[in-house]
């Protein structure tokens, strides 16, 4: 089994940055796509960004292209979110979470970790 674990949020200032971190530990050949999520009070989770864990190719939901960039080291094993110009509405709580091959579907990852808050002030 893998076990995820999230550091890195909290509070910036609108146009500012923060760096995410989500460290695998385990048995962490079952990381296929490594995704980061967020979920904002009274909403539903959506897709931020995700990582091909072997090739490391990357997908974006496109309101966040440009701004966020995920990226991995595979011999940590760790998965980065980098996220520039925040915005207000950035505000959410953070999730990332591991997928056998899906790349969007929430309900598709079958791995979490606890999650991390980011706070944008404007």
């Amino acid at each position: 089994q893998v076990q995820l674990v999230e550091s890195g949020g909290g509070l910036a200032q609108a146009g500012g940055s923060l760096r995410l971190s989500c460290a695998a530990s385990g048995r962490t050949v079952s990381m296929v796509i490594m995704g980061w999520f967020r979920q904002a009070p009274g909403k539903e989770r959506e897709f931020v960004a995700a990582i091909r864990w072997s090739g490391g190719n990357t997908y974006y939901a496109d309101s966040m292209k440009g701004r966020f960039t995920i990226s991995r080291d595979t011999a940590k094993p760790t998965v980065y979110l980098e996220m520039n110009s925040l915005k207000p509405e950035d505000t959410a709580a953070y999730y990332c979470a591991a997928s056998t091959g899906v790349v969007f579907t929430p309900s598709a990852y079958h791995i979490w970790g606890q999650g991390t808050q980011v706070t944008v002030s404007s």
